[in-house]
């Protein structure tokens, strides 16, 4: 059993009864571990039956300063935005885990924590080594046909689904106000980022300079690598931590999917994206992994040389730029 568990074993026992029924009970409690934002467990019951517990502990999370300083409707964090997300894909016809129950109430616990169906399977990244092209096709088919769905629900304003406030200024300008202060981070630690800062600066403003306004969003994941999508027995891939999907730019998703699927990005890629906001979002997220990386590194993340690599790979590829 897992020794540092957030809850009372007693209380969780209890919790999983009143949710299944007094015959689930918990013999087996593992930590998931690779996310920087939430804590996971697997839980295991005597009759065979497994699901996982969320629990959204801010004091756990590796961008805890991020959240506090950024106002609510930039937050892609919380238990709130998850059962939100949750019900809507669930609506558009996206899978994702369902969700069993929600408790919020921090009447005992200073967190919000979620039972969750636990899927069986891998993730889509395993699916890049797979040696039968048959199956690669068929699944990458069917994430590339989930995304064009998702991104194809559109409408005129950007940000979460229960916002219908008409934006002030274009999404765009969001990202790149935080590319502003991810590449002042980046420029404190990186000497050939604070020797050329000028010069970095610069290239923003001028890929920013190039995009021209709109009101036409797509529905976005908003951090979608291969590690999250599950696929289950049966080939069908699912969303997993989707606290940060809303209405968006849908270039700033494809941007991120190039860079994390590399080759398989052709599964995924279509022609109605706008070239402008291609290279601005690709230069946005050198820059913000650069920074994103560092702060891992910082804060204790587990896999450090994980933090150590993408700071640095990320850090090369936006000094290229300059070379252009």
């Amino acid at each position: 059993m897992e020794r540092n568990f957030h809850l009372d074993l007693s209380d969780l026992q209890t919790y999983v009864g009143n949710v299944f029924g007094t015959n689930y009970w918990v013999t087996d409690i593992v930590r998931l571990h690779g996310g920087a934002q939430k804590v996971i467990y697997k839980l295991n019951c005597s009759n065979g039956f497994s699901c996982v517990l969320y629990v959204w502990d801010l004091t756990m999370n590796f961008f805890q300063e991020e959240i506090e300083s950024n106002g609510a409707d930039h937050r892609s964090y919380g238990s709130d935005l998850f059962a939100m997300n949750n019900r809507f894909l669930k609506e558009q016809g996206i899978r994702t885990p369902a969700l069993y129950d929600m408790n919020q109430d921090q009447t005992k616990y200073p967190f919000d924590y979620a039972l969750v169906e636990y899927m069986e399977g891998q993730k889509a990244e395993v699916y890049f080594h797979e040696s039968d092209t048959r199956v690669q096709d068929a699944l990458f088919h069917q994430i590339g046909d989930m995304l064009a769905g998702m991104h194809g629900n559109v409408r005129q304003t950007f940000g979460k689904v229960n916002n219908r406030e008409e934006a002030r200024e274009d999404c765009h300008l969001l990202q790149k106000k935080d590319a502003e202060n991810q590449l002042l981070y980046a420029s404190q630690y990186i000497e050939p980022i604070k020797a050329h800062y000028s010069q970095l600066l610069d290239m923003l403003h001028v890929l920013a300079s190039r995009i021209v306004p709109r009101n036409r969003y797509g529905f976005i994941h908003g951090e979608l690598g291969p590690d999250h999508i599950l696929v289950n027995q049966h080939l069908e891939p699912y969303l997993i931590d989707i606290e940060g999907a809303e209405f968006y730019d849908i270039e700033l998703e494809h941007s991120f999917l190039e860079l994390r699927f590399g080759e398989y990005y052709r599964y995924l890629k279509h022609d109605t994206l706008d070239p402008n906001r291609m290279a601005f979002y690709r230069f946005y997220y050198h820059i913000s992994l650069t920074a994103g990386g560092l702060k891992l590194l910082h804060r204790g993340f587990p896999d450090q040389q994980f933090a150590r690599d993408l700071a640095a790979y990320h850090s090369r590829c936006a000094l290229r730029y300059l070379l252009k």
